[in-house]
């Protein structure tokens, strides 16, 4: 092994959950905090918990209303009117003609 390239090595480092749990591991930082442990994972313990800080849910979710009411419009104003049918290419070559 090459000398002075590696991080230096903690056998005793200590890593802090949000939920209170400590854990002592071996690491190349000394300290450090966690927000989900196995003690507090929804995957471990079977229940569901949102982690919405920012409110991010809620901004999510009226966005989508947004986009919901935007479509519904959109698909309104696309019906073309029956007497505002595209014209054939024969029609057009004809106005081109005129003027």
């Amino acid at each position: 092994m090459k000398q002075d390239i590696h991080p230096k090595w903690y056998p005793n480092a200590i890593i802090t959950c949000a939920c209170g749990a400590v854990y002592t591991v071996g690491s190349t930082i000394e300290h450090s905090t966690v927000e989900l442990c196995s003690k507090c994972h929804p995957a471990y313990t079977g229940v569901e918990k949102i982690v919405d800080t920012e409110g991010r849910v809620e901004k999510f979710a009226k966005r989508r209303e947004v986009a919901a009411s935007k479509t519904q419009k959109t698909k309104k104003a696309q019906k073309v009117p029956v007497d505002q049918s595209p014209k054939t290419l024969k029609e057009m070559l004809e106005e081109a003609k005129r003027g």
